[in-house]
This record gives structure tokens, sequence and C-alpha cells, in this order.
């Protein structure tokens, strides 16, 4: 999983980056200070791996991990080349998503690309600018398919789908706002649409707002603008993350305790993404090794299986499977837990669940 970590110049996305990821991006005071954008792999945490990890006493345990892309800052006019803004638009259609990190802390010692702090405005910034790029995309895909089209009803069908995309996107909203049926999302996905992609914004607050939530104002206004277009948002410091980055777990939670917050910025965006995404994740135990797989909600257990190797999902018999906490029942034995029936044998149309522990039965 790839996220993108976007913004103005100066919000707070390289210290956030690094703090998340302790991958040293450089961070400073000026614009454009990042160039190519700095990936940083991030441990997915999860109990489940860690407990099955000692009952099996497995060589060793491999989490799920998420990729966080650090682009440069976009300026207004990026659409057309500003600040470099072609090649750092064409960064974020690697990505899954987009973490839009939006500046709501005043500090007259950070400069702001605008020149004030106006959370609306800087996220109506980087949107317009995103929307402009796939207005340039949607002209060349409505131009392509116009030629064709003539007599063929399926690409009639697709052009009068592309032309309301468009009609929406001159409207200034995000293609992400429309209200598509599943064959239309899956034409417009395939399109890549920059406006189109997930977003999670994290508002970015001083470590003396953190635990206010959105009872600081421009951050109730980032979380009214984010639940009208059905995105995710999370309250964080990056100043707070950088602190947490530098302490042992047990100071962690301490640390986390004294400031009034129950978990860390990136742990809220860990969720956030798996919300977001759909995601859930399925477990493997054995001696060798206990891991966590991720897949979307609504995955079947052949397509799962081939998670783990694609001669898994060729070859799929059936699966043997059981609900973590069931097996936590059982005192985490498998044995134990088949004599009390707990454990189920599924066929090809077995849609996992999230904490199933899947044993996957395969001919080649």
């Amino acid at each position: 999983m790839k996220l993108g970590i976007i913004g103005l110049p100066n919000v707070g996305k390289s210290t956030l980056f690094n703090a998340i990821t302790k991958a040293g991006a450089e961070a400073a005071n000026y614009p454009f200070c990042t160039i190519e954008p700095n990936v940083g792999v991030v441990t997915v945490p999860d109990e489940r791996i860690k407990v099955l990890h000692e009952m099996y006493h497995a060589k060793r345990a491999v989490y799920t991990t998420i990729e966080f892309y650090d682009i440069a800052g976009l300026v207004k006019g990026a659409s057309r080349g500003e600040g470099l803004g072609n090649k750092f638009l064409g960064h974020i259609r690697e990505v899954a998503a987009i973490v839009h990190v939006v500046r709501c802390f005043e500090d007259p010692g950070v400069v702001h690309v605008e020149g004030k702090i106006d959370p609306l405005s800087d996220i109506d910034v980087i949107n317009t600018e995103l929307i402009l790029s796939d207005l340039e995309v949607l002209e060349r895909s409505i131009q392509r398919i116009r030629k064709s089209a003539k007599g063929d009803r399926a690409l009639a069908g697709e052009l009068d789908l592309l032309l309301r995309v468009q009609n929406v996107l001159e409207e200034g909203k995000t293609a992400r706002t429309m209200d598509l049926s599943e064959g239309e999302e899956e034409i417009v996905k395939g399109l890549n649409l920059l406006s189109g992609k997930p977003v999670i914004y994290a508002a970015n607050v001083a470590e003396s707002q953190v635990a206010l939530g959105d009872d600081n104002p421009y951050v109730r206004q980032v979380a009214d603008y984010a639940a009208e277009e059905g995105s995710e948002v999370v309250v964080i410091s990056a100043k707070v993350e950088s602190e947490i980055a530098e302490l042992e777990e047990e100071e962690k939670q301490m640390f986390l305790e004294e400031l009034g917050i129950c978990q860390s910025g990136l742990d809220q965006l860990i969720k956030a993404s798996y919300r977001l995404l759909d995601l859930i994740s399925f477990l493997t135990a054995g001696e060798p090794e206990v891991r966590a797989w991720t897949v979307r909600r609504g995955t079947k257990a052949p397509q799962a299986a081939g998670k783990i190797h694609s001669d898994f999902e060729k070859g799929f018999i059936r699966v043997e499977t059981i609900a973590y906490d069931k097996l936590m029942e059982s005192g985490g034995n498998i044995a134990a837990a088949k004599e009390k029936g707990l454990v189920r044998s599924e066929g090809k149309e077995y849609v996992v669940k999230d904490g199933d522990v899947m044993h996957f039965l395969f001919n080649v």
C-alpha cells in the first residue's frame, strides 16, 4: 500500500514523514526542499501477530507494511508546471491514496507560502491543481473515444460518463465526490485521476493543541470539509510525532498520556488508511513464520491465497480457517480448536474476514 504525503510547501509534510518513517528526509523552512519523493516503509502494528509469534514459538514474525511517499509541495499553477508542478503531480499518480497535510497552526517563524493560515484555501489550491491536471487527461480521452464511438454503444456510454466527469471537474469539484455505479467506477479508475484518489486530511496542529481535536477552529473547518466529500481526517502534530519517534514504546505511551491523547498520529493514519481503502488483514501461523497479509474487504479465499503465492491460487482446493478470537479461546491450540468444532473448512466462495487465521490446501 502506497500513500503519498502532499500539501503546500512548509505545512509540515517532510517533518511528519521523517517522524513516522524515521527515514531522515530533509526538512527545511523553504519551498521545494523535497524534489524527488522520499520513500519510507512503516510496519503496521498488529498485536495479534505478537501473540501468535509467542504461542507458536515461530522463527520470525512478519507484519504488513505501508509505503509513505513524501511528495514535494505543490503551489498554485502546478498543473501548468509552476514549481516543478508537472513532475510532482506525476508522483501522485503512483500512490493508492493521498495524505493531504493541512497547516492548522500559527507560527510566525515558519513561512506560509500564501502568507496566511487558511486551511480551506490551502485545500482548494491543491484540489484545483489536481482538477486542472485531470481535465487535461480527460480531454485527451474524450477526443480519442469520440473518434471511435460512432456506432459503438459501449463506447458511447463511456463517452457520456467522461463528459459527466468533465462537467463535475469544470464546476471545481473533485472526481472522488461523484456518485458512480460499480461499472462506472472501474472506468473512471482506469483514468487514474488525481482528484479521484481517496484522501486522508492530516490536520497538522501545534503540540499544545493536539488534544483538542476539532475544538481547534482550523481543524473543525478541515473536518467539516472532509465529511462533505466522504474523506478521512486525522488530527496530528508533526512536532509531537518527531518527539515520539525518539522514544521507546513504554516512554511513548507515557508521553501520549501526558498530552491527553490515546494514540499516535501514525497509528491514526494507519487505521484511517485501512478504513479509506477498505482493507483487512488475515493471518497465517506456524513454527517457521507468523505473518499478516492485507487484502481488500470482500476478497475470496483463492485470491487471498494468491497473495501468498500464485500457485496457491491456481491450485486452490480449500482453506481451514478460524477467527483469531476463537483461536484465543482455545488457548492458541489449533488441535483443541478443531475438537471444539471451531476450525472450519471453506471453499472457493468463502469471503475472508479480518483476523481469520488461515491454512490453505492446494495442488499444483
